[in-house]
């Protein structure tokens, strides 16, 4: 019988302290203050915005990463500007609300980092629905609606480069197409499983000369790849594996050879993504949600670069 493989944590004392900073309020607030009011422009028709984008952005990070609801995210924001003798005025949560629209719409680059690998995954979230519990007694009702997030981390930085936010109808392959698009330059090597073996999503990363390991899915065949070069990678990958034995032991071979298992990474972002923020959106619009994802996003890397985990697997 094999022995369970545990997780070392090496740097615990310095990592138990970057645990406790993550729930500190100052951390959210030492760039958004000096940026909380909107500036005037000079020459624009009708009330001009009181608050400025980033003030409407740092009060969603705040909502997220406190799990509040919008009229007690207002209050919260009223309290910490009096403790911290704040004169800068506070917005209604209408107003919060309102511009939450507005952000998140578009995809964007949410590192600052120049990273040469990328994973892609993705995970459901829920809208509308009944808890498990309810469904486990009753079953499942019919107003169940979710969507899905889609992110592209950096395995060396662990940072999400960019997110997406789709229906639930969407492939992982043509939301990821769109992502490799909005890459930075510096990417070389992009990593995904099986459901990202789609031709469209190879050619995409063959036109940004970025080189993919994805497993061939259960069946796959040779592909001409004399007029679609993008495939050629692909059917290396299935001579490859039918040269090692052509069964599960030899997939699992190729992917230790193409360090495939760096793609394991994105799956400890996505838990650490539902377990500090939920799986589940308060936004009920498409538009708002994105904003929520824009905002969690940002939060999940700024308590990232506060500090992660350094150890090394032991065999217990």
């Amino acid at each position: 019988m094999d022995k369970k493989r545990t997780y070392r944590i090496r740097n615990w004392k310095k990592y138990n302290k970057n645990l406790i900073q993550r729930g500190s309020i100052t951390i959210w607030f030492d760039d958004a203050a000096t940026k909380w009011l909107a500036k005037k422009p000079p020459h624009q028709r009708g009330r001009p915005k009181i608050y400025s984008n980033d003030a409407i952005l740092c009060a969603l990070i705040i909502r997220a990463v406190y799990h509040l609801p919008l009229r007690a995210l207002q209050g919260f924001l009223l309290s910490i500007f009096a403790l911290m003798k704040f004169t800068l005025p506070v917005p209604c949560y209408t107003r919060i609300c309102r511009r939450a629209a507005l952000i998140g719409q578009q995809l964007k680059k949410l590192s600052t980092g120049c990273p040469t690998d990328i994973v892609f995954d993705s995970t459901g979230v829920k809208v509308y629905g009944e808890g498990e519990w309810k469904v486990r007694q009753h079953g499942i009702g019919k107003r169940r609606t979710w969507r899905k997030i889609h992110l592209a981390i950096c395995p060396n930085s662990h940072e999400i480069i960019l997110s997406k936010l789709s229906d639930s109808a969407t492939t992982d392959a043509k939301a990821a197409k769109e992502m490799v698009a909005k890459l930075p330059a510096s990417v070389c090597s992009a990593y995904g499983d099986g459901a990202y073996d789609q031709e469209p999503f190879y050619a995409e990363l063959y036109k940004r000369r970025i080189r993919f390991v994805v497993p061939p899915r259960k069946g796959g065949r040779l592909r001409n790849s004399r007029d679609k070069p993008w495939l050629q990678t692909r059917n290396n990958a299935l001579k490859a594996i039918a040269g090692l034995g052509g069964d599960d032991e030899a997939k699992k071979l190729w992917k230790i050879l193409t360090q495939y298992h760096k793609r394991s990474l994105v799956e400890t972002a996505m838990f650490r993504f539902k377990k500090l923020f939920g799986a589940e959106f308060r936004s009920r619009k498409m538009k708002y949600q994105k904003a929520e994802l824009f905002a969690k996003s940002l939060a999940l890397n700024t308590m990232t670069r506060l500090g992660m985990p350094f150890g090394e697997w032991m065999i217990g």
